[in-house]
């Protein structure tokens, strides 16, 4: 079920709203818990009934791994964690890496093999991590004695089971044996809903809209067909506008929901296109993944204690299997790796340079080299890789669509310009027209200059971050949400806008992750 369908805003969600908020009068928190896993369930089973018993399966199993790990000699302790960790990733590697590996070693040895068909379960990559989270927690004896109706309720809570964000039991299951949880209150309401809405426009007016660029470019870049300069660039800059957007309005949508139900998650994004720098990037893209990776992997690594090189080292590692997260192929591990580089040249520059850079280059630099590793990201294959690369360097040659010139007719100085980079007149379809970047030039003015969501909704929420480096940070508070009238009415109006056109059926991006 999508957050972005009629049946869920309009049936799913009033429906369990109203449920809890009358069993919520009774004080039984167990009945209230056990409702909510019914409503979870229900949403998860609604994509596909069968594989239901995937995600029952591993909230039993690991619960009681973990009752084990709190009772079982400390001899044993160590084994028997390896043996969890290693079942919960043998699940998630079988149905998301075990083709792509079949597909490698028969390359390698030059056989055919038979492919299972194999569908990914929706969210296997996210209840996996929070649950290797939770036994590694219950192994160093960072955890209370949870029931395990809260406990199954943690891993099936709907609003973050499909894409996250990524919540530690302690940040959950303390909210859910609170008493006057998940009854219907006006401010929950209020700001849940706001916050839902600001979630659905960006996915369903922004997002959607970039996708119709990006599939049409990068469809073509997988065809025979020469993707020129201006194309390449409009698509991959479409598509980085459609990716945040897609995230960040699935994520701003899970947290509202959850406000709705009088629970806090954390969020996942924080304008990481204002970064001035790849580190601080990571530092706002993501969030919740970014932590699990840097606490679950690059501590236990060694992290930055055993010197600069091996430093590095595991920055790579970190980053090139957090690419591998993403997805079974060889061009996330790429994305994964250049991401890894630019980390590591970024921490070298900060060790032997360190010099005061202008922050509007520092901010170009970084914006360049994450539009530029955006492409390996959704290209479907190298061939697809290497035409829009080539395109965006130059290699593929210059096309201008003539609204370009009919635009700029009278600007004298933009001709000669168009005429000295030697530019071709083009009225191909595929050509992006002017229309194309006057909407380009709109979403990077809404990711740069527009409060983003945590700071509009900052009077009612703890998850107002700062950074110094903050590009474009000021921002009027006259931008800021508070419950009158004149925004209930913006908030109604964007949200009829958002419904009114939910046409089909689109799926978030981080689905197939």
């Amino acid at each position: 079920m999508l957050f972005n369908s009629y049946i869920f805003i309009f049936v799913f969600l009033p429906i369990t709203l109203v449920v809890s908020h009358l069993i919520s009068k009774t004080k039984k928190i167990n009945l209230l818990i056990s409702w909510m896993i019914i409503a979870s369930l229900f949403f998860y089973g609604w994509w596909n009934i069968y594989y239901l018993w995937l995600v029952i399966f591993s909230a039993i199993f690991n619960y009681s791994v973990a009752s084990c790990l709190i009772k079982i000699n400390k001899k044993y302790k160590n084994l028997l964690l390896i043996f969890g960790i290693a079942v919960n990733l043998g699940l998630l590697s079988y149905f998301k890496y075990y083709n792509f590996f079949l597909e490698n070693i028969a390359f390698f040895f030059e056989n055919q093999i038979f492919l299972e068909t194999i569908i990914l379960p929706l969210g296997i990559s996210f209840f996996t991590f929070q649950q290797i989270a939770f036994l590694v927690d219950v192994y160093k004896g960072i955890k209370k004695n949870y029931k395990f109706l809260p406990y199954f309720l943690f891993v099936t809570f709907f609003p973050q089971l499909i894409a996250g964000p990524i919540v530690y039991h302690n940040q959950l299951i303390p909210q859910f044996l609170q008493k006057e949880i998940f009854g219907i209150k006006s401010k929950n309401l209020a700001i849940g809903f706001a916050i839902f809405t600001l979630g659905l426009f960006k996915k369903v007016i922004l997002a959607d809209n970039a996708s119709l660029y990006v599939n049409l470019i990068f469809g073509a870049a997988e065809t025979n067909f020469t993707i020129s300069f201006l194309d390449a660039w409009s698509g991959a800059l479409f598509y980085t506008f459609q990716l945040y957007f897609d995230f960040s309005g699935y994520s701003d949508m899970a947290v509202g929901l959850a406000r709705m139900f009088g629970i806090i998650i954390p969020i996942n994004f924080y304008s990481p296109y204002k970064s001035t720098s790849i580190i601080e990037f990571w530092r706002r893209w993501h969030i919740t993944l970014s932590n699990f990776l840097k606490n679950y992997l690059y501590f236990p690594l060694g992290g930055g204690r055993l010197g600069t090189n091996r430093k590095m080292i595991n920055i790579m590692i970190t980053m090139i299997l957090g690419g591998l997260w993403h997805g079974a192929g060889w061009l996330f591990l790429l994305w994964g790796a250049m991401h890894g580089l630019f980390i590591v040249i970024n921490h070298t520059w900060n060790i032997y340079f360190n010099l005061k850079l202008w922050v509007f280059f520092k901010w170009f630099i970084t914006m360049l080299a994450v539009v530029f590793a955006w492409v390996p990201f959704r290209c479907e294959s190298v061939e697809g890789l290497i035409n829009m690369w080539s395109g965006m360097i130059g290699l593929n040659g210059f096309l201008i669509h003539e609204s370009y010139l009919n635009f700029f007719e009278k600007q004298n100085f933009i001709k000669y310009l168009f005429e000295f980079i030697n530019f071709e007149i083009a009225n191909d379809n595929l050509i992006i027209d002017f229309s194309g970047i006057i909407l380009i030039c709109l979403l990077l003015s809404i990711t740069l200059f527009m409060p983003n969501t945590s700071q509009f909704m900052s009077r009612f929420t703890n998850y107002n971050f700062k950074f110094k480096s903050d590009l474009f940070r000021n921002h009027t508070k006259i931008l800021f949400w508070k419950p009158n009238l004149l925004w209930s009415l913006l908030i109604v109006f964007l949200f009829c806008i958002a419904v009114l056109n939910l046409f089909g059926v689109s799926e978030f991006l981080y689905y197939q992750f």
